[in-house]
């Protein structure tokens, strides 16, 4: 298993900006939208989100930009992990009765499961 990307909530891109880019030196990428479906499906947000990934050689911060989002971000922030076997993997969640979110994006299926403390996780298969 290892980590793909961590996502966190940030107030504004000029903020990202300064403090991923600008101070952290990570390379920043053209924004991207989640549709407010998926936001709703996954996050329990009704509104679409605009995400930003700022990038390096063995970390990527998934940042999801919006001004409202201060008292809610606990929503969003999660940690991307990868695993071998994805089914394999979702029948030790459901044996432990860990709480598995599924949801349509574009073409493909998004799987998040959150932990015990209701912590969140999004797993993807190598």
């Amino acid at each position: 298993m290892k980590i793909l990307h961590i996502a966190l909530a940030c107030g504004s891109e000029e903020k990202a900006d300064r403090f991923y880019a600008d101070l952290l030196g990570l390379e920043k990428q053209d924004p991207k939208i989640v549709p407010a479906e998926v936001s709703r499906a996954i996050f329990g947000l009704a509104s679409e989100l605009k995400v930003i990934n700022y990038t390096g050689e063995l970390v990527r911060f998934e940042m999801f930009i919006d001004a409202s989002l201060p008292g809610d971000h606990r929503r969003i922030d999660h940690v991307c992990l990868e695993v071998e076997n994805l089914e394999l993997f979702l029948q030790k969640c459901r044996s432990a009765d860990v709480n598995i979110i599924q949801t349509p994006k574009g073409g493909s299926l998004v799987t998040f499961i959150r932990d015990f403390d209701n912590n969140l996780f999004e797993i993807k298969e190598i």
